[in-house]
């Protein structure tokens, strides 16, 4: 309550100096001065109205009933912290005084990180009577002003906004902007507020759908991975079976290869990449099985440089593409043949080959082809469009096919391997 007779007693004050001045001045001229203190009578009865109409509409701006002199005042200012780098705050910045009503002569300043912009100001109430009889309406001020200025901070941007009418401050002493600017500083802070929450939002939203993404392709990657390593299994077993009756020593040889298999086949908790080495003890292992059955109809030549073998490999492609070379290469050639496993790595990718001498690919020989479209398509969740696989016709006979992956994912899963087995060792 005394604030706000305070802030009434001082335009009261202000208007009574004017009219005495007033009044001294029209006496110094030999002129009655009743008639100049009678309209300062009714000039100060205006304002009082009008003093009390701005007290009022603050009060539902604000919806605050302990109204002080910062909020009953002309002129505000904001201080606001915007969690975003210095660039992206004065982007926001900018665009929220630019949907402002009335705003026009934007001055937006980048490199200073500051704004400047003008603001029309309506009457509230929608009419000005009694209008010219009004002394409040004789210091026009026909527009409000923004200064906005972003100052960078650490990893933030610290917004200081200033909303005052485009007028002296000594015309505070005599009229009232009828809350016009705290309306400006409220929008503003609104905009602000709106703006930084859709942004979180969005990258709510994102991450959200990120996190979706990469379980989808877990799931579906798993889901190719468990088509693949079965179909092994149960023409091993088989095989076992089969020679434990007729060739006891041969199925316990047989069975220590698949037990190196399955070493190299248990499931990998941290969901990490298998490397080229031992990808290239299961298909050996593997290998070592399908020649106790072929016997010398199987031969085996290896080329992978030693510094490779730690490389990361998807898991099962390597052998996906053995077990391709042996069904519908060698297997089915009454003569046999040998399978050949190869790798080379450059600065831009690792390639790993692995060719045979079998029937070919118009042998009339072909599968369902599931191994290879998922090794195809468990290549593109992984690695995108920088990974491939290409099947060519070997010469003079048989097929050659090359899976290549990217070196940089190799060096990034390669020093993160190195890592786990330091800490392991550790």
């Amino acid at each position: 309550m005394i604030t706000r007779f305070l802030f009434v007693a001082r335009l009261v004050f202000a208007w009574f100096w004017l009219v005495v001045v007033l009044s001294m001045l029209w006496e110094g001229i030999g002129l009655d001065s009743w008639p100049v203190a009678v309209a300062g009578m009714l000039a100060i009865g205006f304002v009082i109205t009008r003093a009390v109409s701005h007290m009022w509409r603050v009060r539902l701006l604000t919806n605050n009933a302990s109204l002080n002199a910062e909020v009953l005042g002309n002129r505000h200012r904001r201080q606001i912290e915007i969690p975003l780098e210095a660039g992206e705050a004065f982007d926001l910045l900018e665009a929220a005084i630019r949907e402002l009503p009335r705003v026009h002569d934007i001055e937006s300043a980048r490199d200073s990180l500051q704004i400047r912009a003008k603001v029309e100001r309506l009457d509230p109430y929608g009419s000005k009577a009694p209008g010219p009889y009004n002394p409040l309406n004789w210091f026009p001020v026909p527009r409000n002003q923004i200064l906005a200025t972003v100052t960078p901070r650490d990893g933030t941007g610290g917004v200081m906004l200033v909303f005052e009418p485009e007028s002296a401050a000594w015309t505070d002493w005599l009229r009232v902007d009828d809350g016009t600017n705290l309306e400006n500083a409220e929008a503003i802070t609104r905009a602000i507020a709106r703006r930084v929450a859709d942004r979180r939002r969005g990258e709510q939203t994102a991450v959200a759908q990120t996190v979706t993404e990469k379980e989808l392709t877990v799931a579906r990657l798993s889901l190719l991975h468990a088509q693949v390593e079965p179909h092994f299994l149960y023409n091993t077993l088989a095989s076992a079976q089969y020679l434990t009756r007729s060739e006891p020593a041969k199925a316990d040889e047989m069975l220590g290869h698949l037990i190196q298999y399955l070493r190299h086949s248990l499931p990998r908790t941290d969901e990490s990449l298998s490397t080229l080495g031992d990808e290239l003890d299961r298909s050996r292992a593997y290998l070592e099985i399908l020649r106790i059955r072929m016997g010398p109809r199987l031969a085996l030549q290896i080329d992978v440089p030693t510094e490779l073998l730690s490389t990361p490999l998807p898991p099962m492609m390597l052998q996906t593409l053995v077990e391709n070379a042996i069904k519908h290469g060698l297997e089915p050639k009454p003569g046999g043949g040998t399978v050949w496993i190869l790798a080379r790595s450059n600065e831009t990718q690792l390639s790993v080959t692995v060719a045979d001498d079998g029937l070919g690919l118009n042998s009339g020989i072909g599968g369902t082809g599931i191994g290879l479209k998922n090794v195809r398509e468990r290549l593109r969740l992984l690695y995108g469009a920088e990974a491939s696989l290409s099947i060519v016709a070997n010469f003079p006979n048989g097929v050659a096919s090359t899976i290549c992956v990217p070196a940089q994912e190799l060096q990034e899963h390669s020093q993160k391997h190195s890592q786990d087995q330091a800490v392991r060792r550790a």
